[in-house]
């Protein structure tokens, strides 16, 4: 996502086809979670780390990443490897990096990162398939109401055909509720709104499974979390769309939460009204994936045991809320390390201070946030199948 957007709005408050209902594969018995024993929790890995704190309840644990730094920094790759059961790619598999013309994909970083994945013993996810964002430069000149349907469903077989088999997951629909739109629905007016109506939501699902049957399909959102007006107008969106794919028979099966958090926002974080919402969603028989977490410090003092102790508080507080509902089966932090926080660039502190966001340290040594995750999946309930 173009987080820039969401991050300006937030700082300025400051100032059916459910997954639960199908038969065979499960969170502990296949591609969707661990199973107890399996190889994310025991190949090789301390029972300390979080791959194996989140796999002993039955949870997945991992992160983004992009092929770039797990090439070329090996204590990063290491760290990764140790910590993560699941990796989702930053960026390639979104259509900037996987189209460079209308007639060809460029697969080869997005089959590095599934490989290496595999290698280390993680499983893979797929991000994303209809995003309004990363749309490469031929798009606008070539895409017209006339053949965008067409696009889209070719962009969406040939690319979880490509990797059927590989995935846990699709965010087949990704940043879709944009209450600023203007629209009844709370629909993001996003340009394949534009060119084919609201519609592609549930297509890009159908066309999806199709191709992947065996993938997870989620709805990726982000800004659920905050008892305010703007968190609340995207829940009711939110809970009406799945209410209408679901009765549509649309297979969404599972709704991902971004949690991109603000340092400045904790006393607009209320348990109760957080767990409500996931219990909707849970109720709908779906499941729940935190797919972004991260927290911007900004506004937050820069002495780093103080700094480090707040952001890990944010963290315990909204893991804590949510993973008291079973449905929660996978916790992702957007990067692993503040080395590699995009945060560095888009949200930096006033007072040139680096971002510390995330669980480990530039030098890959665990903070307090990675404590506190930990602590959160050794509190939370076992998941069963």
């Amino acid at each position: 996502m173009d987080r820039r957007q969401f991050c300006g709005s937030a700082m300025a408050a400051v100032t059916g086809a459910a997954i639960g209902r199908r038969t065979g594969t499960g969170l502990l018995g296949g591609v969707w979670g661990p199973e107890a024993g399996d190889a994310t929790a025991t190949s090789g890995q301390a029972a300390s780390t979080l791959r194996a704190r989140a796999a002993a309840k039955g949870l997945l644990f991992g992160s983004a990443g992009s092929q770039g730094p797990l090439t070329s920094d090996t204590a990063y790759a290491a760290a990764f490897a140790r910590e993560c059961g699941i990796l989702t790619p930053e960026a390639e598999l979104k259509w900037g990096t996987l189209r460079p013309s209308p007639t060809t994909y460029n697969f080869a970083p997005g089959d590095w990162l599934q490989q290496w994945a595999a290698s280390n013993s993680m499983l893979f996810r797929g991000h994303t398939l209809d995003f309004w964002q990363s749309v490469p430069g031929w798009f606008a000149k070539t895409v017209n109401p006339g053949n965008a349907a067409q696009f889209l469903q070719s962009h969406i077989q040939t690319v979880c055909s490509h990797y059927a088999g590989k995935v846990h997951s699709w965010d087949v629909v990704n940043e879709i509720i944009d209450t600023g739109s203007g629209r009844p629905d709370g629909l993001r007016n996003s340009m394949w709104t534009q060119l084919i109506g609201p519609d592609h939501i549930a297509d890009a699902f159908r066309w999806a499974q199709a191709a992947d049957p065996n993938a997870l399909l989620v709805l990726n959102d982000f800004g659920f979390e905050y008892a305010n007006a703007d968190s609340d107008a995207r829940r009711q969106a939110m809970l009406a769309l799945l209410a209408k794919l679901l009765g549509a028979g649309v297979p969404v099966q599972a709704l991902g939460l971004q949690t991109h958090l603000f340092a400045g926002m904790t006393a607009q974080f209320k348990p109760a009204v957080y767990q409500t919402f996931l219990k909707q969603v849970s109720d709908m028989g779906l499941k729940i994936l935190i797919t972004e977490m991260d927290v911007q410090d900004r506004g937050l003092p820069g002495d780093t045991a103080s700094r480090d102790a707040q952001i890990a508080a944010i963290y315990t507080q909204v893991l804590t809320a949510a993973l008291a509902n079973p449905a929660v089966i996978v916790v992702e932090t957007w990067g692993l390390s503040d080395k590699y926080s995009w945060l560095q660039q888009h949200a930096m502190r006033s007072d040139g201070m680096e971002v510390r966001t995330l669980p480990l340290d530039d030098g890959m040594q665990p903070k307090a946030v990675y404590n506190a995750i930990g602590q959160a999946f050794d509190a939370a309930p076992t998941r069963s199948s």
